[in-house]
This record gives C-alpha cells, sequence and structure tokens, in this order.
C-alpha cells in the first residue's frame, strides 16, 4: 500500500531548478554528476567530447557504489564535493554501453534496436548529455517527417524577399550537430520515409551537408569534432519503411535487451515510479509484494513461458518495464488520492487489462487463460496470489473499449 509521506519541495510551493517543468532534461537532473565527472576527468577525450569514454560509461552505468574521487593536482569548482558516487541510470550490460560508446568515437553512426519500452531512448539521451553535454537535439522519427527534418528548411517570408542567404536558413538539428560538433538523436528512424532516410548516407559518409542554393564555402558545411548520430528503432516496427542497405552500412547495430534480472527489473520499476510521482510532488513507498506481482506478471506474458516452466501465451501487446513503471505509479497515486483504497492488489488486475487490450481485444482472452493457469497454481502455496486469482472477475466485467 503507498504510504503518503512528507510532501515534496515542489508540492509546499517551493523552487527547485526544475520545479517549473514536469520532466527536467537529463542535463538539468544530472548537472552535478556531470560537473563532478568533467572535474576528475584526466583520461584523453576524443575530440569535440565532454567525457573521456570511461567517464561517459561510469555516467551511465554508475560507479558501483564507490565514490569516485578527484585527484589531489585537481582543484574542483567551489561547491563540488570531494568525492561522489555516481548513480546507475541505465540498467543493462556495462559492455554495450562500452560497444556504443566506442562507436561513436569512430565513423559510424549508432543505431539502437529493441523492443518498445527497452530505454533506447534513455541510453541515447544519456550518451548524448556525457558526450555533448546537451540532448536537445533530436529529431523524431514519423511518416511525416520530411527531408527538411534531417537537413534544413527556408524561412520563405525571407526568402522571398531577400533570396537564398544564410540569415534564410532553418537549419535542422543533425545541421546544428554538424555546426556545433554534437551528438544528434533520430527516435524512430524506421518511421520515416526511405527518401527520408536515405538523405542520412552522405552526411554519414562524407561528413558534409551541401546547400546548393547557397554560394561557396557557405554552401558546404562541414562536421565538426564530435558530430555523430545516435538513432533507434523499434523491432515491431521492422518493415515500415525498412532501412536500405546502404544506409545500415553507415551504422553499427546494437539490440538492447530487456533486463534479464527479475530483482534489478522491480528495483528500477520501484525507483522510476518513485521518481515519476515526486515530480507531481507525492512522495510514496510501493508495497514491495504488489511490485512483485506486477514484474513477475510483466516478465510472464513478455517471455511466454514462467520461471516454473509454464508456458504462457503472449499478448500482442508490449508488455515493457516502461508500461509497469506506469502501472506502480498509477496504483500509488490512487492510493495516496483515495486513502480508502487500502488494498493496492485489487488494482492491479484492471491496470493490465488496460494494457494488454491496447493492441488486441481477442487479448483479454490470453490474460484470462494466464490467470486459470500460473496465477492459480501459484494462488495454491501464496496468499498474494491467491488475492490475485480472487479478482478474475474484473477481467471479466472491464469494458473492451471502442
Amino acid at each position: 500500500m503507498a504510504k503518503k509521506k512528507t510532501a515534496s519541495p515542489r508540492a509546499r510551493g517551493e523552487s527547485s531548478p526544475s520545479s517549473d517543468v514536469q520532466l527536467a532534461s537529463a542535463e538539468v537532473r544530472y548537472a552535478q554528476e556531470l560537473e563532478f565527472l568533467r572535474a576528475i576527468d584526466d583520461a584523453a577525450r576524443p575530440p569535440g567530447w565532454m567525457l573521456s569514454p570511461v567517464r561517459v560509461v561510469d555516467f551511465i552505468c554508475g560507479t558501483r557504489g564507490e565514490a569516485a574521487r578527484a585527484p589531489a593536482s585537481v582543484k574542483l569548482p567551489a561547491g563540488l564535493p570531494k568525492s561522489l558516487v555516481i548513480a546507475t541510470k541505465f540498467v543493462g550490460s556495462r559492455a554495450l554501453v562500452e560497444r556504443c560508446v566506442v562507436t561513436l568515437a569512430g565513423e559510424r553512426g549508432l543505431m539502437l534496436v529493441g523492443q518498445p519500452g527497452t530505454a533506447k531512448s534513455m541510453l541515447g539521451e544519456l550518451l548524448a548529455v556525457a558526450i555533448s553535454g546537451s540532448s536537445g537535439l533530436t529529431v523524431q522519427g514519423t511518416a511525416g517527417a520530411s527531408e527538411d527534418h534531417m537537413r534544413y528548411g527556408w524561412n520563405y517570408s525571407m526568402l522571398l524577399d531577400r533570396g537564398p542567404r544564410p540569415e534564410a536558413l532553418v537549419p535542422s538539428p543533425v545541421l546544428t550537430a554538424m555546426r556545433e560538433g554534437k551528438l544528434v538523436r533520430i527516435e524512430e528512424l524506421t518511421r520515416c520515409l526511405p527518401e527520408v532516410q536515405d538523405g542520412l548516407i552522405s552526411l554519414l559518409s562524407e561528413r558534409r551537408l551541401m546547400i546548393p542554393e547557397l554560394d561557396g564555402e557557405e554552401g558546404s558545411v562541414f562536421a565538426r569534432p564530435g558530430f555523430n548520430i545516435v538513432a533507434t528503432a523499434n523491432l515491431r516496427d521492422r518493415g515500415v519503411s525498412e532501412m536500405s542497405a546502404a544506409l545500415k552500412r553507415r551504422f553499427n547495430f546494437e539490440t538492447v535487451h530487456p533486463i534479464a534480472d527479475p530483482q534489478q527489473e522491480i528495483e528500477l520499476v520501484r525507483s522510476r515510479a518513485v521518481s515519476v510521482l515526486s515530480e507531481t510532488g507525492l512522495t510514496a513507498e510501493l508495497d514491495a509484494r504488489l511490485l512483485e506481482l506486477l514484474v513477475t506478471t510483466f516478465r510472464d506474458l513478455r517471455d511466454g513461458n514462467t520461471s516454473e516452466g509454464w508456458s504462457v501465451e503472449r499478448p500482442a501487446s508490449v508488455m515493457s518495464t516502461a508500461e509497469a513503471v506506469t502501472i506502480a505509479a498509477a496504483i500509488a497515486r490512487q492510493g495516496a488520492f483515495f486513502p480508502a483504497q487500502r488494498d493496492p492488489i485489487s488494482l492491479l488486475p484492471g491496470h493490465l487489462l488496460g494494457v494488454v487490450l491496447k493492441d488486441n481485444v481477442e487479448d483479454r482472452e490470453r490474460l484470462l487463460a494466464y490467470w486459470d493457469g500460473p496465477v492459480r497454481r501459484r494462488s495454491e502455496n501464496d496468499a498474494h496470489w491467491k488475492r490475485m486469482y480472487e479478482l478474475r472477475n474484473v477481467l471479466e466485467e472491464s469494458p473492451t473499449g471502442p
């Protein structure tokens, strides 16, 4: 059961560095860690990078509970501690992050692929912040994305009045990243049309963008050191707009897998849900057994089997860790808003059904089959799973939606 605690600074009306936004950017949230790592970083850095490769990995994966310390020869700026434990932000393979860093230090772009909800976007954001100091240069790939989003556009009023000139140019995030020597993120690249995607081929090969409308040196933009591209794609989108072979050759592909360790996933769901709640002024403790039931159910339905070896028919919906975080936060929020609700487990089946029915109404039957299988069997020896099984009627009574 979520217990309401002392109100956060935002709830008390106090100001904080990010109190005027719903979710501050990573460079704001982790400003102290970034400043500290830059101050103590004495390793070689690739041209244009804010941190050395080893410190980039430390920032993303954490320092394993050990405090990073400044060398005796380094004089830290005022206000920084002499040592600092760097928190883990991406729960995943450290070797994966190291390969990503090595790729970005070279001449190929980085393509992060995986199932939805595996923190590909978060990893890209963290890489951009650690390497370039900013995560704001981002293109959201959609079917409506045009070449202007990848290259440049024009201020047409100025263009008609004064003709093509540099001040009439509207740079894309990609062009800005080239000029400033920074990473640019392209989310859901495979949702862009093939002709839009292929505009990246020459950029990644030649590291140059031609602007035919401008004369002389102004018509060629050469990428400064530090420029590169981090793109993401969901495996479920394969075939929406398949990348050409030529474009694929310009990227190194890295697959981001779901979290393998159940306890790590439980802790991640707990910490992320607490963070989401704190952003809205709520400080709550999440019921440990609720989290265990939630994450176990998600893992069973995602993997198609249980830890006991029982087969489970997987629903069409994505049972991602991100969805589990949303449910955990929603149940805690409901308990805080409606204190009379003292049984958080009773809220779980309804929220699960809301996730499962997003893609296919027939998935209700798959969820009921899961209840009649693993949930029923576990209920014979566990009071909490018994309570879950007793709530089977919630799955039958809830509407199917539009």
